[in-house]
C-alpha cells in the first residue's frame, strides 16, 4: 500500500509539472493516425492596451513597467515564448508523422491572423519555431491595426428583442442579484487590486474621482457594428488587472511587478479573476457567443474539411477563444498551473483530427498553454517538458474509450452553433 501511495504521488507530481501530453501512447497509435490539427490561438505577451496619460496612470501612485513595445504590441518576451511554443508543436507533429523535420510551406499548411500587430507577430514567431526553414507567409486580410471581420467579436445586427434576450443571459451570471451579483462576486478581488495599486494614494483618488471599485455600477452595452462593451468599475478594474498580469509575466522580480507588495499565488489569481470575469460577462452569454463568434466558427469548421489540409493556425484574442468555446457549449473549467484560469496569454484551443484503420474520423479538443512558471522563467519546452495540456469537454457529447469524439459529432456541434445565429431575434 505504501509503494502504491508513493507511485500515485509521483504521478500527481508529474502531472503538476507538465500537464497532460499531446503525445499519445503506443496502444493509441496502434489504432489511430493523426490526420489534421486546427489551432485557435490567443496572441502572446503584449504591452497594455493604453499608454502613459491613460486611466491606468491615474489609479496608482506607482510607475508602471517600462515596455519596449508600443501599447498593445507583442513584446520581445512574447515573441520568444511563442517561438518556444512553435518548437514544441514541431517536435510533437514530427513525432506524430504529420509534418517532416524540415517541412516546407504549401497549401497543406495555413497561418491566418487578425490584422493586428500582436496577432500577426505571434503567428510569425510561432511559425518560425514550428517551421524554421519554411519562411511561412502569415495571411492577414486588412490593413495592420484594423480588425478582420473573422476575428472581430462584434454584433453584425442589433434590435430590442435580441438585446433583451442577451441582457437576461448576462444578468444570470450574477445569480439572483443579476448585474449587482456580478459586482458582489468581485468584492474580494477588488480589495486585493485596490491594495496592490495603492488606489487611495493615487491621483484618481486625490482628485476625488476613484478611491475604490464599486460593486453596483457595471453596465453592459450592445450596439450593431461594435463589440459588446462595458462601463463601470469592472471595466476599470479589468484594465488594471490586464496590465498587472502582463507586468507580472514580463518583470522577473515578482515584488517589483506588484509595486513593492509581497503577494501570494492566490492574490495573483484573484487579480486575474477580474479579467476572466470581464471576458465572461462580455463574450460568453449563449446568444452573444453564437453571434460574435459566427464568422470564426464558420472558418474553423471549414478548415476541418479542406482537402489535404494538415495544419491550420488561426491567431486572434482571448475574446475569440472564450466566445468560440461558449458557442460550442464547452463544460465549465478552471485551468491548473495558471493565474489566468480561462484563456491564458498565448493559449491555444487545439482540435486534433484522428483517423482509424477503417477510415473513421475522430476529434479531441485541448487547451494548450504555458504555465505561469514557464512564462515567467522562459522555460524551454519539448516532449518531456511540455506546456500544460487541458482537455476540453463539450456538453452532451460522449467520448469513446480513448477519449475521442467522433468527428461527425464535433462537426454537428459546429453546425448547431453556426445555425443558431440565424435563429437569433433579428427583427
Amino acid at each position: 500500500m505504501k509503494k502504491i501511495s508513493i507511485l500515485c504521488l509521483c504521478l500527481l507530481l508529474a502531472v503538476a509539472r507538465g500537464g497532460a501530453q499531446l503525445k499519445r501512447s503506443e496502444a493509441f497509435h496502434a489504432k489511430y493516425e493523426l490526420a489534421e490539427v486546427v489551432v485557435l490561438s490567443r496572441h502572446n505577451i503584449r504591452s497594455p492596451l493604453s499608454g502613459n496619460g491613460s486611466a491606468l496612470s491615474r489609479i496608482t501612485p506607482h510607475e508602471w513597467f517600462r515596455w519596449s513595445s508600443a501599447p498593445s504590441e507583442l513584446s520581445l518576451r512574447g515573441g520568444v515564448l511563442e517561438t518556444m511554443m512553435g518548437q514544441y508543436f514541431r517536435k510533437w507533429l514530427v513525432s506524430e508523422g504529420l509534418i517532416a523535420e524540415h517541412e516546407q510551406a504549401g497549401r497543406h499548411l495555413r497561418f491566418y491572423a487578425n490584422s493586428m500587430q500582436r496577432t500577426i507577430a505571434t503567428a510569425q514567431y510561432f511559425s518560425s519555431g514550428m517551421l524554421p526553414v519554411a519562411n511561412v507567409p502569415v495571411e492577414h486580410h486588412c490593413a495592420i491595426g484594423t480588425m478582420d471581420p473573422v476575428f472581430n467579436p462584434q454584433f453584425t445586427f442589433m434590435n430590442e428583442g435580441f438585446r433583451q434576450q442577451a441582457a437576461r443571459e448576462v444578468a444570470q451570471m450574477g445569480g439572483e442579484q443579476g448585474m449587482a451579483g456580478i459586482g458582489a462576486r468581485m468584492r474580494d478581488n477588488y480589495k486585493v487590486l485596490e491594495q496592490m495599486l495603492d488606489l487611495r494614494r493615487s491621483p484618481a483618488c486625490i482628485e476625488g474621482d476613484t478611491c475604490a471599485f464599486r460593486l453596483d455600477d457595471t453596465q453592459v452595452y450592445m450596439e450593431a457594428g461594435k463589440e459588446p462593451y462595458m462601463r463601470g468599475s469592472l471595466r476599470l478594474a479589468n484594465q488594471a488587472s490586464d496590465a498587472l498580469i502582463l507586468q507580472y509575466y514580463e518583470e522577473e522580480d515578482a515584488r517589483r511587478a506588484a509595486f513593492g507588495h509581497k503577494l501570494k499565488q492566490r492574490d495573483w489569481e484573484r487579480i486575474a479573476e477580474v479579467k476572466d470575469w470581464y471576458g465572461d460577462v462580455l463574450f460568453t452569454a449563449p446568444s452573444v457567443a453564437v453571434h460574435v463568434a459566427h464568422p470564426l466558427l464558420q472558418c474553423m469548421n471549414d478548415e476541418l474539411s479542406v482537402p489535404h489540409r494538415r495544419f491550420t493556425f488561426l491567431c486572434g484574442h482571448d475574446s475569440n477563444i472564450a466566445s468560440v468555446m461558449a458557442a460550442l457549449e464547452a463544460e465549465d473549467y478552471s485551468l491548473p498551473q495558471s493565474i489566468e484560469r480561462k484563456t491564458p496569454i498565448g493559449s491555444k484551443l487545439v482540435i486534433e483530427k484522428w483517423r482509424d484503420a477503417d477510415g473513421h474520423e475522430f476529434a479531441a479538443l485541448n487547451l494548450v498553454y504555458q504555465s505561469t512558471d514557464q512564462l515567467r522563467r522562459l522555460q524551454m519546452m519539448d516532449l518531456e517538458n511540455a506546456p500544460v495540456i487541458f482537455p476540453i469537454r463539450l456538453k452532451g457529447l460522449s467520448e469513446n474509450a480513448d477519449g475521442l469524439y467522433t468527428l461527425l459529432d464535433l462537426q454537428q456541434r459546429f453546425a448547431k452553433a453556426i445555425t443558431a445565429f440565424s435563429y437569433l431575434p433579428q427583427n
